[in-house]
């Protein structure tokens, strides 16, 4: 018997009811799920609308890649740890003339993540810096990358807790892993020299390894009042702005302007 009539052997022999069973089996194996649930419906497409094998064959793929991926997003996104999940789409940029929408598309290509970049978000309170920061974290989820958020406080709290119990190096490690970290919130707490050295060293193990990004309520000029020091507040924000998109931002606060556009409303119902 050759070679050939032996490889074709085990598809003659699965024909008709068997078919099923077998691929079953294989996409069990091959641990592709997806595969083995829609085989069936896109092979009567395919006989419907006259498919080659190899069209065939690229549907059931694609199939599986797009089902792939979309679970591998939901994951990355579930374990960034965002206090809320907010879309770059829900975003009124009518209210932040401030912000140049080129830019903004650019970063949420994700591109600066591949480039090990970082991107600083400066502005007064309330004005949207947390919700730009997740919906360009969460698009770059989307484009494959591993991300982590948290406050400016907790961050400083984590790498406490890693230093007192002699781990630091293994913490920056751990957290090195992920290819963008957001850290929301410099400037509203102040730090002592302690919490400052943690988190420049925090900022020097990403240094042109990985991305991070930054929100802050305070000028770069007035870092070293949160940080307790001139000297290191400076050595941070050298290593974060030498690859990064800097984008300070002005506008009035949405909650302020919130508030303003209620009592408008109070304003007219009495008079009406």
């Amino acid at each position: 018997m050759s070679t050939a009539t032996k490889n074709r052997t085990p598809a003659r022999a699965a024909s008709g009811d068997g078919l099923p069973s077998l691929l079953g089996y294989l996409t069990r194996v091959l641990k592709t799920p997806t595969i083995g649930a829609f085989w069936e419906e896109l092979a009567v497409q395919a006989r419907e609308e006259n498919w080659s094998h190899e069209e065939y064959l690229a549907a059931v793929l694609q199939r599986q890649v797009a089902d792939r991926e979309s679970k591998g997003t939901t994951m990355r996104i579930r374990t960034a740890h965002f206090p809320q999940v907010k879309t770059l789409e829900d975003f009124n940029l009518d209210h932040l003339p401030s912000l140049r929408r080129d830019v903004l598309a650019h970063l949420a290509t994700g591109t600066f993540v591949a480039k090990a970049e970082n991107v600083l978000l400066l502005g007064p309170p309330g004005i949207g810096k947390t919700h730009l920061a997740i919906g360009l974290a969460i698009k770059a989820a989307h484009a494959g990358y591993s991300v982590l958020f948290d406050t400016a406080s907790n961050w400083i709290t984590r790498l406490t807790t890693a230093h007192q119990a002699g781990r630091l190096d293994a913490e920056l490690k751990k957290i090195r892993r992920y290819k963008l970290i957001v850290v929301d919130e410099v400037g509203y707490i102040p730090f002592d020299q302690d919490a400052a050295n943690l988190f420049f060293q925090l900022i020097a193990s990403r240094y042109e390894q990985a991305s991070i990004m930054v929100t802050s309520n305070l000028p770069f000029g007035r870092w070293g009042e949160t940080f307790a020091d001139d000297i290191v507040a400076a050595a941070m924000i050298d290593r974060l702005v030498h690859h990064a998109e800097v984008l300070t931002l002005t506008g009035d606060s949405y909650r302020t302007r919130h508030r303003r556009e209620l009592l408008a409303r109070e304003t007219r119902t009495k008079r009406s």
